[in-house]
């Protein structure tokens, strides 16, 4: 038995070994052995090699490319569901117009009456002109921020995650499956723009600054070029990882500005103007360029808004053609934690878990750094463990204290604002301020919901459950009452010294009822669907909101009937029994809620 030949090697008989393994062919033989008997001592040159077929076409990548296949495929496939998908979506845009119709069309009715018998709007028109720069400056921040803020979890391009795992990995071409939807995404920026163009426009006016042509004229470039700055800025966030990182790093700072951007509008709009900040904030940027147009149209100084103008279309194309091109090279692995956060949030929203769509953004959006390293004490007393953990928990995430400090600040330029128009807006105004004090006690009772996301952390706690949820209301309760406190000195500077005293008490209630809604548990849909319907809706969505928003509904309400007569010294007495019944009552619901949630 032989062996078989070795490329290479001699084969059986002794003959030259061909490619493979393969005898060479008899004529090369023949040709070596007359070599041998003509004396010659080298073997004869080979033959000519063949062509390489490889020399015709070469391979290259666009050999695989099966995009305009998969396309193809992709949208037979999915013209059901699209089909589906638009009636789907037809349905809900016909009930948000019914119910925009139904319970707006008697605001816009009563608003053009206004407007028809010479409702004193033109008294606001000299204020909104004096506060445009501060005030353009301040929108354009905010819209970079959300888009910023946005694009950590979602993004301009976000693909759901069949796509993610099935379509990319598919011998297509990346930027023809990810490009469209940042069109997508940047066509849908616009229709909010647009929307709030035109209610741009009608304010301009209806304050007498602009007729209604000059002024939708005017707005049109910002309502235009500002969402789509904001769609690349978030794209550019998306793609570039070390960019999240920054922006993590500067919410903070971003959000005090944008106080002190409120801050300067409404000092502007009262006659405190710097113009140097002013003409810094014309020209500076793209902020500063949409805002020169409508300064020019409500008859301000704006002599170069040609040029920003042409400014701000040079940059809006600028950033829309880079993100055009980022949109192609988003990383996988970015692109899969996306559509991962995004079904988890659009799951849980629509079965009305917020909690948890909240917490899966917390996560998206946390980042990885660390905690500082600040501690406290430990306390000799067991009583005090719960109130030292909530201590800690506070000053390794200050940014919850300055969330608190922020909608304390709301809180007070609302109910301010109320008290200045007087009449009927000055309860409104307090109803709002009192629900933004509501939300800055709220943000300080994290660690409580911390404790019922998972009833397994309280293992800890020498505590009965219950007790442990009560517990966590003296921090939050505490901190209230000390920007209770503080958000109280305008009032008392302005000749009403009881606020010192009012205002604080709005706190305990609010954690009392901060508490009863981390005890609140599952969301109970089956409440919407309850009572009979009628011409205008069945009562069942607002039940199941009364169930939802029980604590803040009852603390806001209760406290505003104690406070609406003013902040004088006849209000104390009913505000100090409203107080202390609405922290007792609550923290009742809550010690009960407490032990449903064992239960279940």
């Amino acid at each position: 038995m032989t062996a078989p030949a070795v490329p290479g090697e001699p084969g059986e008989l002794g003959e030259p070994g061909g490619l493979g393994g393969v005898a060479s062919a008899p004529g090369e033989r023949e040709s070596a052995e007359a070599a041998k008997d003509a004396g010659a001592t080298d073997l004869a040159e080979p033959a000519e090699p063949a062509a390489d077929l490889w020399d015709e076409h070469t391979w290259s990548a666009a050999d695989d490319d099966r995009t305009a296949e998969t396309v193809q495929w992709l949208r037979r496939k999915r013209r059901a569901h699209r089909r589906q998908r638009g009636q789907d979506l037809a349905v809900m845009a016909y009930c948000v117009l019914l119910g925009v119709v139904a319970y707006g069309s008697g605001l816009v009715v009563h608003s053009l009456r206004g407007l028809s018998e010479g409702a004193g709007y033109g008294r606001y028109g000299a204020d909104v002109q004096r506060g445009l720069p501060a005030l353009f400056t301040a929108l354009t921040l905010t819209l970079a921020l959300l888009a910023a803020r946005d694009a950590l979890w979602r993004g301009p391009v976000v693909l759901p995650a069949p796509s993610v795992g099935w379509l990319l990995a598919q011998p297509v071409r990346r930027a023809a499956v990810l490009r469209p939807w940042f069109r997508l995404s940047a066509g849908l920026a616009l229709l909010p723009g647009v929307l709030g163009g035109v209610a741009a426009g009608v304010a301009l006016r209806v304050t007498g600054l602009a007729p209604i042509g000059y002024a939708l004229l005017a707005v049109a470039p910002a309502a235009l070029c500002l969402p789509l700055l904001a769609t690349a800025f978030g794209m550019a966030v998306e793609r570039r990882p070390h960019w999240a990182r920054r922006v993590r790093r500067w919410t903070a700072p971003a959000v005090l500005l944008l106080g002190a951007l409120a801050a300067q509008t409404g000092l502007a709009g009262g006659g405190h103007r710097v113009r140097a900040l002013e003409w810094v904030e014309l020209w500076s940027g793209p902020w500063g360029w949409a805002a020169q147009p409508v300064v020019r149209a409500c008859g301000g100084n704006a002599p170069g808004w040609p040029a920003a103008l042409a400014l701000l279309l040079a940059a809006t194309g600028a950033a829309l053609a880079q993100a055009h091109r980022d949109a192609g090279q988003v990383p996988s692995a970015e692109l899969r934690s996306r559509a991962a956060t995004a079904t988890t949030v659009a799951s849980v929203a629509w079965s009305m878990e917020l909690r948890a769509a909240k917490l899966a953004l917390m996560d998206a959006g946390a980042g990885d750094g660390g905690a500082p390293g600040i501690r406290l004490p430990l306390p000799r007393s067991r009583y005090l463990v719960v109130v030292w953990r909530d201590a800690m928990t506070l000053l390794r995430a200050p940014g919850r204290l300055g969330k608190a400090a922020l909608w304390a600040v709301a809180a007070v330029a609302l109910a301010g604002f109320g008290a200045d128009l007087g009449g009927e807006r000055r309860g409104v105004g307090l109803v709002l301020g009192l629900l933004c004090g509501y939300l800055a006690v709220g943000v300080l009772a994290e660690p409580a919901r911390l404790e019922t996301d998972d009833l397994r952390r309280s293992s800890w706690s020498p505590f009965r459950f219950r007790s442990l949820m009560v517990q966590h209301a003296v921090v939050p309760a505490g901190l209230g009452v000390l920007l209770g406190v503080v958000a109280a000195v305008p009032f008392a500077a302005h000749g009403a010294p009881w606020a010192l005293l009012l205002l604080p008490l709005c706190a305990p209630p609010f954690a009392a009822a901060a508490l009863y809604g981390a005890c609140r548990g599952p969301a109970r849909t089956h409440l919407m669907f309850l009572g009979g319907g009628s011409p205008v809706g069945g009562p069942g969505p607002l039940i199941f909101l009364g169930w939802y928003a029980a604590g803040p509904i009852l603390s806001v309400s209760a406290l505003a009937l104690a406070l609406f007569h003013g902040v004088t010294r006849g209000a104390v007495a009913s505000t100090v029994c409203a107080s202390v019944a609405l922290t007792w009552l609550l923290l009742s619901l809550t010690r009960q809620a407490a032990n449903r949630l064992l239960t279940h």
